[in-house]
């Protein structure tokens, strides 16, 4: 089943970045054998060096549906929408694609599960105003909010590419943003997936649905022995089937670049 309801909105990105690229042969063979058409881009930060297959593609701006939970849980902080991300949250009430969403709950129980109306009521609370402030102030994607409070991650015209994902996510991952330590912890803490002796995984899951075609997104970073190294898949999605993908491609990269 499709995760996201919107409409697919897309442009090619004018970001230049600034850093050295570096094409990879074998995550081009991972997409090969997986038969999926996308990209992934992984940022060493120490070395300020993108590895990564498909750069045009790399550098072009998608909606980034769920990955905006990330941003979007900062700005909730910073702005006080919510005190902080154990406080409960209303759905509002409405039949949802999926009962795991009918449910009031908190950013940390939400954010795993891609609750999109908990977000959106998080959203209304923000206000448009303040939400297009706060992009304008951590330079993500092309800053575009458009007119509707809890669409614009979804439908557009918020769009970003993979190498600015990234960017993004390198900043976060070192409490670089502008936002006090406290709530980039707290974000940093609610998007951790997996961790064990010195090294820590972080993510998150989009995808659009979209009629031509879908895109599907995981982005995040990885701490390793104190070097982080942040990165961001999208692909195309043609079958619902095509989902995990995502998750699996992306995995297989980290574990090819001997990041995982």
């Amino acid at each position: 089943m499709k995760r996201i309801i919107g409409v697919f909105f897309l442009i090619v990105s004018n970001y230049a970045f600034a850093t050295d690229w570096k094409n990879s042969s074998d995550i081009e063979k991972l997409f090969i054998d997986a038969e999926v058409r996308g990209t992934f881009v992984l940022y060493d930060v120490e070395e300020d060096t993108i590895i990564g297959f498909d750069r045009q593609r790399a550098e072009t701006r998608f909606i980034p549906a769920s990955t905006y939970k990330v941003p979007h849980t900062l700005i909730g902080l910073a702005e006080n929408a919510v005190e902080n991300v154990d406080q409960v949250l209303p759905y509002g009430g409405e039949e949802q694609p999926f009962s795991s969403w009918e449910k009031d709950m908190s950013l940390r129980d939400a954010i795993p599960i891609s609750n999109v109306p908990v977000y959106q009521g998080l959203a209304r609370r923000i206000t448009l105003d303040r939400m297009a402030k706060n992009l304008a102030l951590i330079g993500y994607g092309n800053n575009q909010v458009g007119t509707v409070v809890d669409k614009f991650w979804l439908e557009g015209p918020l769009t970003i590419s993979a190498v600015e994902q990234t960017v993004f996510l390198a900043d976060l991952a070192q409490n670089k943003l502008p936002y006090t330590t406290k709530i980039q912890d707290q974000v940093r803490e609610i998007t951790r997936l997996e961790n064990g002796d010195n090294w820590a995984l972080h993510g998150k899951t989009g995808w659009t649905d979209t009629p031509d075609p879908d895109i599907g997104w995981w982005v995040g970073w990885v701490v390793k022995q104190g070097k982080v190294y942040s990165f961001a898949l999208n692909i195309d999605i043609l079958k619902d089937s095509d989902a995990k993908k995502r998750v699996e491609l992306g995995r297989k990269s980290l574990t090819t670049l001997g990041i995982l």
